[in-house]
């Protein structure tokens, strides 16, 4: 079998999609449609926008589906006329066993993270917030239940202690690019037939295994009572979207709510501070962790536009 001859429904919706869907077509194998969400409001006037992928694959004449609903007939069936060998996921919807069965190769997940750890909606978020130090990327054939499919193929990638969610998201579309190529590779080499693993076979070597939930505003609020390196890579985790959030304790007694987008650890003891407490010294400005204090570089109090954490300073009385 050649590369023109697997034809390919790709699924996806955000940018994090857009770099697969792109070194598909890029590398010359056959994407026959891409499934999508529905344009969406944006902002104060509502003005429909349009997913990533969807844009990507008009500016290259690809058929573009966006249903509503994942079970209606109508999609159903038009999904079916293009006569998808194999469906490639990535960052896209939990789909029902009528279009995830529907082609003969079935349906592959691109998840980036190294499954079965952080399974969910957002792994990159929290791999850093938890405080990896490793994560990666998985291609698995979608079954019944969210990211439990067997497993293909993985790839690892280093988190340095500076990165934030940005940096990772970057390497990790990358990467995932990159293994949904090979993936497809092994499967056309294979004449449609690859090996793959369950996923309670693999060795974990006794690790907790964490999931990687929704994020929405309550689980992005920061928790002072922590550690110092636990409250940094809460952020950094986070940033620059959504952002981590707090309220915080200012010298005067006042309490504002602030994001927070670049930190710095110290070993500066919190001493006498509580936890949630905001110290300004000399030409630094901290917030008191449980232990030590965490240096504030970039953040953004509520009703103000991010700024440099000493240009805030400067301007308290």
């Amino acid at each position: 079998m050649q590369k023109q001859d697997l034809r390919i429904v790709f699924m996806g919706t955000p940018e994090f999609a857009v770099g697969t869907l792109k070194a598909l077509v890029e590398g010359g194998y056959n994407v026959v449609a891409v499934v999508t969400q529905p344009d969406k409001p944006v902002g104060r006037h509502a003005v429909l926008r349009e997913p990533d992928v969807k844009v990507y694959a008009k500016e290259h004449s690809l058929p573009v589906l966006q249903p509503a609903k994942m079970k209606d007939e109508a999609f159903v069936e038009e999904l079916r006329s293009y006569h998808a060998d194999i469906q490639v996921v990535v960052a896209f919807r939990m789909l029902p066993e009528v279009v995830w069965a529907m082609p003969r190769f079935g349906t592959f997940n691109v998840h980036a993270a190294l499954l079965p750890q952080y399974r969910g909606a957002a792994p990159i978020n929290w791999a850093i917030m938890n405080g990896e130090t490793v994560t990666g990327v998985t291609t698995f054939f979608l079954d019944h239940d969210i990211d439990t499919g067997r497993i293909i193929q993985q790839k690892t990638f280093d988190i340095p202690d500076e990165a934030d969610m940005e940096y990772v998201y970057n390497g990790l579309m990358t990467l995932g690019a990159e293994i949904a190529i090979e993936t497809i590779d092994r499967i056309i080499e294979g004449d449609g037939k690859v090996e793959s693993m369950p996923q309670d076979s693999m060795e974990t070597h006794g690790e907790v295994l964490h999931n990687a939930p929704k994020l929405f505003k309550d689980n992005c609020e920061i928790e002072w009572g922590k550690t110092c390196k636990e409250v940094y890579d809460f952020i950094r985790g986070l940033s620059p979207v959504p952002g981590a959030w707090a309220e915080v304790v200012l010298p005067n007694g006042n309490v504002i709510e602030m994001k927070f987008y670049k930190t710095c650890k110290t070993d500066i003891p919190a001493g006498e501070n509580a936890p949630g407490h905001f110290v300004k010294e000399k030409k630094h400005c901290y917030i008191a962790c449980a232990d030590t204090l965490l240096e504030l570089v970039s953040i953004q109090p509520a009703g103000k536009k991010r700024m440099d954490a000493m240009a805030f300073s400067n301007g308290l009385r």
